[in-house]
């Protein structure tokens, strides 16, 4: 028999792909979502599911409802969504901490928190292990984001240790795929989107720095078996660690779409990390996990899917508008 369970920012991309996945197994799933980033269309094609419930809702505000898993996912992800409003941002993180945590202590739920990769900041770490504390910025354009998950994780541990909540942390690396919004300003689907409409690609930078790619369905994998094990509170990395540079990606990307784009070279954002790469003995050890889908691969399906979302949208603008800022603050230290 399925468990009752509640998605933070299930209408989100890696919300709605974690929906999919558990109605699949036969649960019950109640997606919240305020819809700041997240999008209706994610989730259409599972409200005629009977076991399938949405609920409009904020997180920074207690919600009241059974329920014997969390996953906690409420948080926009991507610099242009989260620098838009640095402050709500913060709050998400925070109060969304502590008002999810507050429900599983009453419902005596298990639950787990996206974390992110980013709480390693700009790593001098290679590659990163869960034991690594990272190096961030806390007053920089990206702190409303990384600390804010790294006050979230202290949260997890400190209701663990003080009401004795059973949680699990998972610190997630770049992942990728269809439901990705096309307008998020994060590295793979601004190149997918540009080539497709055959613009030039955007590289901050040199395109030395790297990054290491996880394709969706792995990601979600590694989420449900780190929910499911005993014993295991985390923080996991959760991620690839085939390591690229953004350089080698853009080169990847203009190669599967036969685009004709070239690139444009910009200067790099302040705080954006120069290398990027999980150490996942963790997840392999404890989880039995370890990614399958490889960047040629998913980049291919992720490809389909923005390429059919031009065909029935039109032409879509894409406007890294995250590192207007940034460029904007060099500029004026030049």
């Amino acid at each position: 028999m399925g468990k009752s369970i509640l998605v933070t920012g299930g209408a989100g991309f890696l919300g709605s792909h974690l929906c999919e996945r558990l109605l699949d197994e036969g649960n019950e799933v109640i997606c919240v979502d305020n819809f700041y980033t997240g999008r209706k269309s994610n989730i259409f094609h599972l409200m005629n599911n009977p076991n399938f419930e949405v609920i409009r809702h904020d997180v920074n505000f207690p919600l009241y409802v059974e329920v014997e898993e969390i996953y906690n996912l409420a948080c926009p992800a991507s610099p242009v969504h989260y620098q838009y409003d640095p402050v709500q941002t913060t709050k998400t993180s925070v109060h969304g901490a502590i008002n999810m945590l507050g429900l599983a202590k009453r419902t005596q739920a298990r639950i787990l928190q996206a974390s992110t990769s980013e709480v390693y900041g700009d790593p001098e770490v290679h590659p990163q292990p869960e034991s690594y504390w990272g190096v961030v910025n806390p007053i920089g354009p990206r702190s409303c984001y990384d600390e804010g998950k790294r006050c979230a994780e202290t949260l997890f541990f400190d209701y663990q240790r003080q009401y004795g909540v059973d949680i699990r942390v998972a610190r997630i690396f770049n992942t990728y795929g269809p439901r990705m919004h096309p307008d998020d300003g994060r590295v793979v689907s601004n190149f997918i989107m540009q080539a497709l409409q055959d613009k030039d690609l955007t590289i901050y930078g040199r395109g030395n720095q790297t990054r290491s790619f996880c394709y969706v369905d792995d990601l979600i994998d590694g989420l449900v078996r780190l929910m499911r094990a005993e014993g295991c509170q985390g923080p996991v990395n959760i991620g690839n660690d085939a390591e690229f540079t953004i350089a080698q990606l853009a080169d990847t990307v203009l190669r599967l779409t036969q685009s004709s784009s070239r690139l444009s070279i910009h200067p790099l954002p302040m705080d954006d990390p120069k290398q990027r790469r999980p150490d996942l003995r963790l997840a392999r050890e404890l989880l039995g996990w370890t990614p399958k889908v490889g960047l040629e691969q998913g980049l291919r399906q992720t490809i389909d899917y923005f390429r059919d979302l031009v065909a029935t949208q039109g032409t879509l603008t894409v406007l890294p508008r995250a590192h207007a800022a940034a460029e904007a603050y060099l500029r004026k230290l030049a």
